[in-house]
């Protein structure tokens, strides 16, 4: 497989894996929606508010991840044509960049989740119970797309080295 056609497939595998943020933004949103019209118990009053803003969140990680991801692939092809081998390293440079940056997050956000379990053990009060849960679904939510997103990109990384030893 050449270069650019790698990149531009990579790309768009992100663009689609995005979308899955918006996805389950809309879910979070649809949720508060619900909570605000059919919650009667002060546990369902106390979800509006946090997964309002867990949707708004999702939506806004969605949007600028999924923006970022189209204009990317829209250059690859300027990129590519205008010099091959800078556009290689930098492909190189940005999926080691990205890779490190998933350490970072898959240390991060167990910690988080962590803590907010240990909020629902500590404090027994609906707002902080519907904060702790509201916040462990979204960090699961963020696991599971930046999981299948980190092994893509682990996957890319290989195949530009696969085509650097082929030169």
């Amino acid at each position: 497989m050449d270069l650019l056609k790698l990149a531009i497939e990579w790309a768009k595998a992100e663009v689609f894996s995005t979308r899955f943020f918006i996805f389950f933004a809309i879910g979070f949103l649809i949720a508060s929606a619900g909570f605000w019209q059919l919650g009667k118990t002060d546990l369902a009053k106390a979800y509006i508010i946090p997964t309002l803003v867990a949707g708004i969140l999702l939506l806004i990680i969605g949007s600028g991840t999924n923006y970022a991801n189209i204009k990317r692939v829209k250059q690859f092809e300027k990129d590519f044509n205008t010099d091959k081998t800078a556009f290689y390293k930098s492909e190189i440079e940005r999926s080691e960049s990205t890779i490190k940056q998933f350490v970072v997050v898959f240390k991060v956000v167990p910690i988080l989740i962590i803590i907010a379990a240990l909020l629902i053990l500590c404090n027994n009060t609906p707002t902080w119970r519907a904060i702790s849960i509201t916040t462990l679904s979204m960090l699961m939510v963020i696991l599971l797309i930046d999981g299948n997103a980190q092994s893509r990109i682990e996957n890319y990384h290989k195949a530009l080295k696969l085509l650097d030893l082929k030169k």
